[in-house]
């Protein structure tokens, strides 16, 4: 950090804040911003989150020391439920929320029409990941800002911030391993809605990688959880992001204590004062320092832009958990006492965790142990210290501070502080909300009603010799590829005037010129992101749109119809009264349930197979690619799994 820092504008520090105390200690640390949710709509089911006294509140707090309060309204909505979140988005500005976060482009096109004034921010559910995208979204839909995919590299940034529309960009915490909202997982396999704020976090599960013959394809035998990556660290490019233009970089965490939010605002502020005063600052010591707070080990494989090491800089394979920062290294034992050499401090009150090292006789199936005890008196780098420690441990075992006794116990100063500013706040009386509608009230409807295109569905092929083969045999029919499978783009040309080509779900700028092409030759393209929407209109090619496009109410389908979209396939999650409801209000066009083929349930940016052992970076021409390979979860299922040229998986559901 420091040079040639004159034409850099300094981001806005957006901070999460789950409960008051969370947005009362970030702002105490320093944030410029602060996000929350209330109500039914607010992505995270399991978080109670604010009353509306608290954002009053909360917002009167943070309007007197500067900084703003935006309010998340970031799940799909139903039209039984459009009422209640009009209600809702009034109420929240009424107590004093500057903005709103939404990412249901139908309700974003009622609060246009019905709050034109409302500060609206397109949230990173909508998937955005291109200019095409971000400009669309401005132009389209008239919001404020986008937050855009966390899969985008500093120089992607840049791209995006050139369009003029003020970008949000996340700079740490945990990390969805699917594309944002392009991800039905919790919602196929386990019921519970992710595009609802309920998923079940099944990438956090474990997984056993095969073969069509049942053999296991991991290199490492304490490797199990395939899909749970590391949490995001952009605390090394906090300046790179500032010089790409970026306008605000969030920290995820709603779900998170207090005593994070102030540790991780307090190192991010701290890194952006640097670069507004065009010094240094020690970022080790701010790594160091956010890894007292709860992570599962860090990453900044996506701000670097690092395709090849993906694998082994993403993931943390061996566990989900709390991973904290490492401290030292056990250098002696005895009974019931470990001796640890300190390269880095520790206070008394600490939670130490040893990583204990297996001895070199351990079957594969031994498990690793993870003592966890206290730490008796402060240690400084260099020192050894004896601590109490009954499980017995190997010599050189790594030791890592889990939990920080001096953050806690400075969150719980701050906080009293704070809470008192909050008490002496005189707010006026807030409206009682209605109760959130009950989808199971909604006008039910057999699947018929909204499968009944059923039979103009395409035909899905994966070669391009099964293309001219069913265009041959059944000409009447509507053929299909999806874009993915093209990968020798010269071989399936002359058959492209002939073919729908479901586009992919994801749209960055590498992918910008396949698109256009694509949409220049198809006779038909279904549009899987809003970033290929800009394409399909300038090509003039008949388009239609699909999941991960969420379109779950009436306003968004007569947005899509209005567009030109001649068919809508719905996510298969979306209930059978939301989905009459959809196929009433576009009688024009045909509204469809799934979409061609096999039932998707995830799409990543990371190669599964890197599991496998070392990867070449040459996805194009991996054999591994080739083979059949399946995810076992803990009941057996199969669940296969591809990977495309691009080194993107997608995990299916059992055939």
């Amino acid at each position: 950090m420091g040079q040639d820092t004159e034409a850099i504008r300094v981001p806005e520090l957006l901070a999460p804040a789950g409960t008051l105390d969370a947005l009362l200690a970030a702002v105490a640390a320093g944030a410029d911003a602060v996000y929350a949710g209330l109500g039914a709509l607010n992505a995270r089911a399991a978080l109670a989150g604010f009353t509306l006294e608290d954002l009053a509140r909360g917002c009167a707090v943070a309007h007197a020391r500067g900084a703003r309060v935006y309010v998340t309204l970031n799940v799909v909505v139903y039209d039984a439920e459009l009422v209640y979140a009009l209600e809702l988005a009034r109420a929240v500005l009424a107590a004093g929320a500057d903005a709103l976060i939404v990412s249901d482009l139908g309700l974003i096109r009622l609060l246009r029409e019905k709050l034109p004034a409302a500060e609206l921010h397109l949230s990173t559910q909508a998937g955005a990941a291109s200019a095409q995208a971000v400009a669309f979204a401005a132009r389209e839909l008239g919001v404020a800002r986008v937050t855009c995919a966390r899969e985008l590299s500093c120089g992607e940034l840049r791209l995006l911030a050139k369009t003029g529309v003020p970008i949000e960009a996340f700079c740490h915490g945990a990390i969805c391993i699917a594309y944002s909202g392009a991800c039905a997982f919790s919602a196929l396999r386990r019921g519970r809605s992710a595009l609802r704020g309920d998923c079940t976090q099944p990438c956090r599960q474990s997984y056993e990688l095969v073969d069509g013959s049942g053999v296991s394809h991991i290199a490492d035998p304490h490797a199990q959880k395939l899909l749970c990556p590391r949490d995001y660290l952009g605390i090394r490019h906090v300046e790179a992001m500032a010089r790409a233009g970026v306008a605000s970089l969030k920290i995820e965490g709603r779900m998170k204590n207090p005593d994070y939010v102030y540790n991780v605002v307090r190192a991010y502020r701290t890194a952006l004062d640097a670069v507004r005063a065009g010094g240094h600052c020690d970022v080790d010591e701010l790594e160091r320092h956010l890894g007292r707070s709860f992570n599962r080990g860090f990453t900044d494989a996506y701000p670097r832009g690092d395709k090849r090491s993906c694998g082994a800089a993403l993931m943390s394979l061996e566990r989900s958990c709390n991973q904290g920062v490492r401290v030292g290294e056990v250098v002696d034992r005895r009974r019931h006492e470990i001796c640890v050499a300190f390269d880095g401090s520790a206070d008394a009150g600490d939670t130490l965790e040893v990583h204990t090292i297996l001895p070199a006789d351990a079957g594969r199936d031994v498990p690793r142990r993870w003592p966890m005890v206290p730490m008796p008196c402060g240690a400084a780098p260099g020192e050894r210290i004896w601590v109490r420690c009954k499980r017995r441990v190997e010599v050189g075992s790594q030791v890592f501070v889990t939990a920080s006794a001096r953050v806690l116990a400075e969150t719980a100063a701050v906080l009293e502080r704070m809470r008192a500013e909050a008490a002496a706040v005189e707010i006026a009386d807030v409206p009682a909300l209605s109760a959130a509608p009950s989808l199971d009230d909604a006008p039910d409807a057999s699947p018929a009603a909204v499968d009944g295109a059923q039979g103009a569905l395409p035909v899905l092929v994966d070669d391009v010799r099964a293309a001219k083969r069913q265009l041959a045999e059944s000409p009447e029919d509507e053929v299909a590829v999806c874009a993915w499978r093209i990968e020798d783009a010269a071989a399936w040309d002359d058959v492209l005037p002939k073919l729908t080509v479901m586009l992919d779900e994801t749209m960055r700028a590498a992918d910008e010129a396949s698109v256009r092409h694509l949409c220049g030759r198809a006779h038909r393209v279904i549009c899987r992101n809003i970033g290929q929407l800009p394409a399909a209109l300038e090509a003039r090619v008949p388009f239609d749109v699909a999941f991960p496009i969420a379109v779950t109410n009436a306003r968004a389908a007569q947005f899509f119809a209005r567009l030109g979209a001649r068919r809508i396939y719905l996510a298969d999650e979306v209930p059978d009264g939301a989905a009459a409801s959809v196929a009433r209000a576009v009688p024009e066009i045909e509204v469809v349930r799934g979409c061609p083929g096999e039932r998707e349930l995830m799409v990543m940016e990371h190669c599964i197979l890197s599991v496998e052992g070392p990867c070449s970076g040459s996805c194009a021409s991996c054999a591994r690619r080739r083979e059949p390979r399946m995810l076992v979860d803990a009941h057996a299922a199969r669940l296969p799994v591809v990977v495309d040229a691009h080194g993107r998986s997608r995990v299916f559901d059992v055939r």
